[in-house]
């Protein structure tokens, strides 16, 4: 068990050669950065839009109440990286490497499709897949809250993008061609509407909409 004692936090001087290595940006999950920085020579730490003063322990130690975590400065030995490592009882005597310092021009993949370059957003989130299948950063539901959120906003090529994501991400979805077949649709690109619903039928035969869309579309070149 953790035990920390939230009213215990240090002064420390820190140096600036010091502060000048450990501020920055940490990956603290796939898709999600925690971000060390200085201010009146006070430990800060940025998660999730909010900034934090941890309990400061020690000059490489700090303990963070929000994450109930223990983490500590460390740098590997061979690669020279810098971490942040979580410290338990277990850890103590030999650091683990849980959140590594990355470049201030890196971006997770949620960054890039906020920034609209889907291709490399769609590679950051096809890794995550293939480390964890079930992550929370790759619910189809999600990217296709997204794409209609754009559709809305009559923004077509850009939902067309985002569930091209999805596709890519779940094809084997029936509902992920549905949406891509309605975004081409509504952008006025039948036949790419139809191709996308003929697939979207071919994985779920009951689907009616795509099945009214193909009879019609038929019709039309008839």
């Amino acid at each position: 068990m953790l035990l920390v004692s939230v009213s215990c936090s240090k002064s420390i001087d820190y140096p600036s050669a010091f502060k000048e290595a450990s501020s920055g940006r940490y990956l603290y999950s796939p898709d999600e950065l925690m971000e060390v920085f200085y201010k009146n020579d006070q430990l800060y730490i940025k998660w999730k839009g909010a900034e934090i003063k941890p309990v400061v322990l020690d000059q490489h130690t700090f303990f963070v109440p929000d994450l109930y975590q223990k983490l500590q400065f460390v740098q590997h030995p061979e690669t020279k990286q810098r971490y942040l490592s979580i410290i338990t009882e277990a850890s103590a005597s030999s650091p683990t490497y849980n959140y590594i310092k990355v470049s201030d021009t890196f971006k997770t993949p949620s960054m890039y499709l906020r920034d609209k370059a889907y291709g490399l957003a769609l590679e950051g989130y096809l890794n995550i897949q293939a480390e964890d299948p079930e992550s929370m950063f790759i619910i189809e539901q999600d990217f296709n809250s997204l794409g209609y959120q754009y559709l809305r906003e009559k923004a077509y090529a850009d939902a067309i993008e985002v569930f091209k994501i999805n596709v890519a991400l779940y094809p084997e979805s029936d509902n992920v061609y549905d949406s891509l077949a309605d975004a081409y649709a509504r952008s006025g690109d039948s036949l790419q509407a139809y191709q996308n619903y003929e697939k979207a039928l071919e994985l779920n035969s009951g689907n009616r909409r795509a099945k009214t869309f193909m009879d019609s579309y038929e019709n039309q070149q008839d």
